[in-house]
């Protein structure tokens, strides 16, 4: 009995291949069904190649952002940097300026070093200021956040999914392209057909 109780039941595999385009219908072509095989098949192949591409790619962008922050963790470490004076100008590229101001703080081996700095907010002369330093003692941008290499890791696994589906995508949109012409083609030879027999059975 049917959920209604009229009609024989259907069971779940036939109305997973009923979807799928794969049961006998007469209305459907055999175009059809060969269409829906194949995107099953690739559908498939996605599934099986690109988890597998995704995590290889992720663990590597994961691995090349860890490597990162290690090293420019050893690399660099912070000063304190004091103010000599303000007013000065910097540019970056041709079409960036900004204020700076001239500063010395420590360098390795005690050394003190000099140069000019971006200003900041309310920057006076003996003002102090916490910078990232390296190992020449010149100053750069703090060491890579982890959560710069959680979020390229990210990244990565979706390019991996991409990487994998663009071209069974790409596959599949040749594969439909051919078949609605092979379909146009049946539909116009039937229509011909039709209007011969049509021909045919008017009387005269």
């Amino acid at each position: 009995m049917s959920r209604f109780g009229a009609g024989p039941a259907v069971r779940p595999s036939d109305r997973l291949r009923r979807r799928l385009g794969l049961e006998r219908n007469d209305l459907r072509r055999r175009v059809d069904r060969f269409q829906r095989l194949i995107a099953l098949v690739l559908l498939l192949v996605l599934l099986a190649a690109a988890p597998p591409l995704a995590a290889w790619a992720a663990g590597w962008s994961y691995r090349q952002g860890s490597r990162a922050e290690r090293a420019e963790r050893a690399d660099r470490h912070q000063v304190v940097a004091t103010v000599q004076s303000t007013g000065g100008i910097g540019s970056v590229g041709d079409r960036y300026v900004h204020e700076t101001v001239r500063a010395q703080w420590p360098g390795p081996g005690g050394k003190v070093k000099s140069g000019s700095l971006p200003s900041w907010q309310d920057a006076k002369d003996g003002a102090r200021r916490q910078i990232w330093i390296d190992r020449e003692g010149e100053p750069t941008v703090r060491p890579r956040a982890h959560n710069r290499t959680l979020t390229d890791a990210a990244y990565a696994g979706f390019a991996g999914v991409l990487v994998a589906g663009l071209p069974l995508l790409l596959a599949y949109g040749v594969l439909r392209r051919r078949c609605d012409r092979y379909r146009d083609a049946l539909w116009e030879a039937d229509w011909a057909r039709m209007d011969a027999d049509a021909g045919r059975n008017r009387p005269s």
